[in-house]
Parts: C-alpha cells; sequence; structure tokens
C-alpha cells in the first residue's frame, strides 16, 4: 500500500527499472455525486502495489449510517436532506495533514507503455482525477477482440490464459472508505496481478497473425479519444429513457424534477439515483400533471417541500417556456444510401468471416451508414486496419 510521499518515492525507482507497467483505477461513482480517484493499482514484474489518492484526506461518514449526536445539534431540520449523509470535515486535506502528491508517479508512469483492461473510463478518470495522459497503450480488451476472443472479461481472460477465478464481489464497493476491507484490497490487487504476464500472450498471439500494427493503431485512437472532454448538453440532458413519450406541460415537470434532483444530489454528494430513480421521476411528471401528489417515505419535510414546489413551478409555466419535443435529425436514407450501406456491410461480414473477428468490432452498423452518406467520414471513425479491411474485401 502507497499512502505516504516516502512509500511513493521507494516506488519510483522501480517504475523506471520496466518499460511496461499494468494499471487501474477504482472510483465511487455509485456513491457520491461526482465521482473521484479512489484507488490507483500498479503492477510491476512480481510486485503489485495500491496507491491510494486519497491518503491525508478526511472522507465522509459511511454510505447509510446515521448522523452522529453532535453533527444533528449543529445541523438544523430546515438544512437536513433526508437520508443524506453529511460530511465529517469538508472534502480536502485537514489541517496538520500532508496529503500524497500523485505528480512525480504520473511523470513516471507517462515515460513508460501503460497496460489497460478497457482502457476508456480508467483514461478519463486519471486525466480529471491525475492530468495524466497515456502516451503509450496496451488494452488487453482490445487485443483480445482482435485475436476473435469472443469472451474478453478480464475474468474471462484471466480463467483463458491462467486457469484462475477472479472473484467479483466489490465491484460495486464503496472505494473511499478508509480503511479498505482485505477482500477489497484483493479484488483492485487482482485487477492487474494478471495484466503484465496476459499482456505478453496476447502480444506473442497478434504477433503470430501479423496483427501488433493493428493493436497499436485501436489503441492510440482509444488515448485520443479519451482526451476528448465529453460535454452536457443541458437542453437535453434532462431527458432520461422513456421522456419521449412526455409532450408539453408533462415535459416541462419531468425536467424541472430531474433539475431539482441534480440540486438535491450535489448538496447531499450522493448520486441522482439515491435520491429518486428515473423510473420514478417520470411516474412523478405523469402524476402531477393528472393532479395527484406523487410521495415517497424516503423523503425528509424539507426534501418533499421543495420537491413539490418543483412540480408546482412547472405546471404554472407559460406554454412558450415548455420543452421543445426532439425531431429526428438527418433525412430518409436514398435507395442509393441503402445500397452502398449493405455493399460496406457485405464486405465487413466477409472480412469478419475470413479473419474470425466480431462484424461490430471492424465496424458498426451505425457507422457504415455513416461512412455511406459521406465516405470522408470513415478517417475520423475508423482506424486504418479497419478502412483497409472494408476497401479491399470487395
Amino acid at each position: 500500500m502507497i499512502a505516504s510521499i516516502s512509500q511513493l518515492a521507494e516506488l519510483l525507482p522501480q517504475i523506471e527499472n520496466v518499460d511496461r507497467v499494468a494499471v487501474d483505477t477504482e472510483a465511487d461513482s455509485l456513491h457520491c455525486y461526482r465521482e473521484k480517484l479512489c484507488l490507483l493499482q500498479v503492477s510491476l514484474p512480481g510486485r503489485d502495489y495500491v496507491v491510494d489518492p486519497l491518503a491525508g484526506v478526511a472522507g465522509p461518514a459511511f454510505a447509510g449510517q446515521p448522523l452522529q449526536s453532535e453533527q444533528r445539534d449543529r445541523i438544523s431540520d430546515e438544512d437536513r436532506r433526508g437520508w443524506a449523509i453529511q460530511p465529517v470535515q469538508p472534502t480536502g486535506c485537514p489541517p496538520g495533514a500532508e496529503r500524497i502528491d500523485l505528480a512525480p508517479l504520473c511523470a513516471a508512469l507517462e515515460r513508460k507503455e501503460i497496460v489497460l483492461h478497457g482502457a476508456d473510463f480508467d483514461l478519463r478518470l486519471l486525466r480529471r482525477g491525475l492530468t495524466f495522459t497515456a502516451q503509450r497503450l496496451f488494452d488487453t480488451v482490445i487485443a483480445a477482440r482482435l485475436l476473435g476472443i469472443r469472451e474478453f472479461s478480464l475474468a474471462a481472460l484471466v480463467k483463458r490464459y491462467f486457469g484462475v477465478e477472479l472473484g467479483k464481489g466489490s465491484q460495486k464497493a464503496n472505494w473511499a472508505q478508509r480503511p479498505l476491507p482485505a477482500r477489497m484490497l484483493e479484488y483492485a490487487i487482482n485487477d492487474t496481478h494478471y495484466l503484465l504476464p496476459l499482456a505478453e500472450r496476447l502480444e506473442s498471439q497478434l504477433r503470430q497473425c501479423d496483427r501488433i500494427d493493428w493493436l497499436r493503431q485501436s489503441c492510440q485512437r482509444a488515448i485520443d479519444q479519451a482526451a476528448v472532454e465529453r460535454v452536457r448538453d443541458e437542453d437535453e440532458v434532462w431527458r432520461v429513457r422513456g421522456s419521449a413519450s412526455l409532450r408539453g406541460r408533462a415535459a416541462a415537470v419531468l425536467r424541472a424534477l430531474w433539475q431539482w434532483r441534480e440540486k438535491e444530489a450535489e448538496a447531499a454528494d450522493r448520486p441522482p439515483f439515491h435520491i429518486l430513480q428515473n423510473h420514478e421521476l417520470l411516474n412523478a411528471a405523469v402524476s402531477f400533471v393528472s393532479e395527484k401528489l406523487p410521495d415517497y417515505r424516503h423523503f425528509s419535510s424539507r426534501r418533499r417541500q421543495a420537491f413539490r414546489a418543483a412540480a408546482q413551478s412547472a405546471l404554472e409555466s407559460r406554454e412558450s417556456e415548455w420543452p421543445v419535443s426532439r425531431r429526428r435529425s438527418g433525412t430518409r436514407p436514398s435507395a442509393e444510401m441503402i445500397a452502398r450501406t449493405e455493399e460496406l456491410r457485405r464486405r465487413r461480414d466477409r472480412a469478419a468471416m475470413e479473419l474470425d473477428l466480431e462484424p461490430s468490432f471492424i465496424a458498426p452498423r451505425s457507422t457504415l451508414g455513416v461512412i455511406a452518406a459521406d465516405q470522408t467520414r470513415a478517417t475520423t471513425l475508423l482506424v486504418p486496419w479497419q478502412r483497409e479491411l472494408l476497401a479491399g474485401s470487395g
């Protein structure tokens, strides 16, 4: 466990001595409003490490625990947020504590090839949490799929190559809690323990079938895509699954309730679904428009009042303020476009059969349609090996 500056100083020279490092991350997205990097696993040949980015930082009370009596005394009924847990201390380094600085670790890792399993989430989390950007990447998911392996979860690959069954008990655990139980640490270590030997096995097979360059192309694309900032469209983000069936005033109520839920979740530092799930938001919007009064037992009096006030404000809004129904973008594909898409699909499927690859891994059906409409889009949507297969299989 790396939880201090001195411990980190001992790890850095060991990273310098290797060219390839296995990495994984754990976050608390199921337990707070804004997820944060809670754990960084690093494996070198023969040694596994768990780096604690939260070392020296006071965390919130564990989910589900009631407030202590002295906390309750300091918080009035007006300020309480239902069952939300108030933090013991503000997030950040408490007085007198020294937070571990992971900048030297990031600098060391940026000079190495990073082995990840399903890199997108980890790369984005590392960029947000540590401003880390990988320069070289070996994604074991991409490597496995390039070999035609259909079962490419880490557990499936570890069992396939090493005959070991990995446990799954801590996938949804709260990784921000401290101290971490031994079972969670074991789960975290297993996420990187097998990655280096796994990468060696996959790399050897890829070289045998002359697909190692395909791996490099796809991994570079994964690095580039992870560096693109995803921006939420505030006019669209409230449209949860099923919202397309709501129109007019009902849609206005749903939007208001979604915005209310966001404020509640942020104030309580809980995921929005802990406040109210999406299907309950939809049902509540319909109920309010039907002049019914939905209620939830877990709401405090303050939360219930704010919930109803948000709906009432939307009910009283002018029609000009209601959300505009979304219209399908684009035009109906022409017969020529449909024929072009089918031709691309036949080329893709022929190549997939010859190479024993999943057709969608070469190019998803939706991507084929976009390219059929505008062939210049192939350059941005596909990497060279994918474009070559589509162009050279007919």
